[in-house]
């Protein structure tokens, strides 16, 4: 029965993207530009980039909400925005009323999976090409320009412009919706940002009492953790709402998960059977990002089917040893992030996890198996090794609720909801290596080289990327079929995107799986 759903994802989206183009007058030109991408958008009527802010329609009731995020995570945000059901749609007033609240509001997602992972940026020092492809994201989402595939080389002109923007990526939050604020103010533009961090921070500060001790820890991506967003913000809104107890802040960098999710070949590759040069995740001889031996009893990585690949045939004997797979990487992390806690000397205990990137609800299960195995770990004495730094039932908090709220608040105080409007409406986009760039690089996947991708300077003004739609071409059938479990709503919002937005696929198929 997998089989056939394949099939019939897989005959679904061949037609996506088959969109009536209403095309640009000549082919994008690929020549390199120095220059600010800001003042290239906002001045320059001749580039690609350029977006006409004189006559852009502000405060329309009819456009769209535009979401972006560095992959398929962010339709992790996307869910919790569509199934809102927290107000009274003719009244507004507080209550479900059975009635989605954004029933009416019609989205457009970008996924930016070519320059995916933006955790990475900081790390090799490339924070200001970071901030150049989060304004690139933004102006994609007021522009009218996409591709209606990755080999079309001319742009269609048709997409709709959109009146308030989503961040549903914590790392570009982080590093980005300043950025983006700034642009727009200097555009003269008053199009709402709203990010995911804040949202996240009153989420999880909301599970506390006023005067409660405890540890909040931060699941994120490197970037996101290095840039200190969620710590700052969690001190900074304890002060700003009255919180006296003592709260610790424990953040751990997730190399490789969320690549995992998006099936990054550099972390993760499902038809490798040994270890390979270009690995990006952690290792043994890795001393930031340490896979440690001593800790193998506790980590209890599933070596099954390839998910760990290992230079010998026994694994105690490994001298590489590499992690393929999510929950291997989920594992290694909270293990890391445990004992962290346990050697701080803290009298706290984890209360709450913050899944501080939008591609770590897909793991919610994998999460929870894994905390509740190390709550119950007993070290050789008999003790339980972390079951005094933590609480057994440790809450996972989701920023995508919060960002919901606020979204549908800004709508509200701003009488921006669309009266008249259809969520079947919604369109969805990924970026991917535009091959019309003979500049770029790529491997044997089709993606950018790990070396091009962080190798390239920001202020070169060029397209590395197209924007096309959602297709079968660009993503996987086991990232389908997780759609198609772990957000069945969004996914049929995806189904529904095609040439004319009236064709459907029947989903009943989905309960058989």
């Amino acid at each position: 029965m997998k089989r056939i759903a394949l099939i019939i994802i897989a005959s679904f989206f061949l037609v996506v993207g088959c969109r009536k183009k209403t095309t640009t007058q000549e082919t994008a030109q690929i020549e390199v530009k120095k220059g600010d991408i800001v003042n290239t958008i906002i001045n320059d009527k001749e580039s690609f980039y350029y977006v006409d802010f004189k006559n852009y329609p502000n405060n329309d009731k009819s456009l769209p909400i535009g979401v972006f995020d560095s992959g398929t995570g962010g339709l992790t945000v996307l869910k919790a925005i569509v199934n809102y059901d927290q107000n009274k749609n003719e009244t507004q007033e507080t209550g479900s009323d059975g009635i989605l609240d954004f029933n009416k509001e019609s989205f457009i997602y970008l996924g930016d999976q070519a320059n995916m992972p933006y955790g990475n940026y900081s790390g090799v020092g490339k924070v200001d090409l970071l901030d150049e492809h989060i304004i690139k994201d933004a102006q994609f989402l007021l522009s009218n320009k996409y591709y209606s595939d990755a080999n079309d080389s001319i742009a269609n002109i048709d997409k709709q412009p959109i009146k308030v923007i989503v961040i549903a990526c914590n790392t570009a939050t982080a590093y980005g919706k300043e950025y983006i604020e700034a642009f727009l103010k200097k555009a003269n533009s008053d199009i709402k940002v709203i990010g995911v961090i804040d949202a996240g921070v009153r989420g999880v500060l909301e599970t506390m009492q006023l005067d409660e001790d405890g540890i909040i820890g931060v699941l994120a991506t490197a970037g996101t953790v290095s840039s200190k967003g969620y710590h700052n913000t969690i001190l900074k809104f304890k002060n700003e709402l009255g919180y006296t107890g003592n709260i610790e802040v424990f953040s751990q960098g997730g190399v490789g998960i969320a690549e995992a999710v998006d099936e990054d070949a550099n972390y993760f590759n499902r038809n490798l059977k040994k270890p390979r040069q270009d690995y990006k995740g952690p290792g043994l001889l890795d001393a930031d990002i340490k896979i440690d031996k001593t800790l193998f009893d506790i980590y209890n990585f599933n070596f099954s089917n390839y998910k760990m690949l290992c230079d010998t045939k026994n694994a105690d004997d490994c001298s590489i040893l590499q992690i393929n797979d999510a929950e291997n990487y989920v594992r290694y992390h909270l293990v890391t992030l445990m004992e962290n806690i346990r050697k701080s000397n803290t009298k706290n205990k984890l209360k709450s996890i913050i899944l501080g990137c939008t591609h770590y609800p897909y793991l919610t299960e994998e999460i929870k198996t894994v905390l509740n195995e190390l709550y119950n770990y007993k070290a050789k004495d008999g003790s339980f090794l972390y079951r005094g730094f933590m609480t057994e039932n440790i809450q996972l908090i989701d920023p995508a609720v919060n960002t919901a709220k606020e979204l549908y608040d800004y709508l509200n105080k701003k009488s921006l909801f669309n009266p008249d409007g259809d969520i079947n409406a919604s369109e969805f986009y990924i970026s991917v290596p535009n091959k019309d760039n003979k500049s770029i690089k790529i491997d044997e996947e089709g993606r950018f080289t790990y070396d091009y991708k962080y190798g390239r300077n920001a202020g070169e003004i060029q397209e590395y990327v197209k924007v096309v739609p959602f297709s079968r071409d660009n993503v996987s059938n086991d990232i389908l079929l997780r759609f198609q479990k772990q957000i069945p709503y969004v996914y049929q919002l995806i189904h529904n995107f095609n040439s004319n937005n009236k064709k459907t696929v029947d989903l009943s198929f989905a309960s058989k799986i």
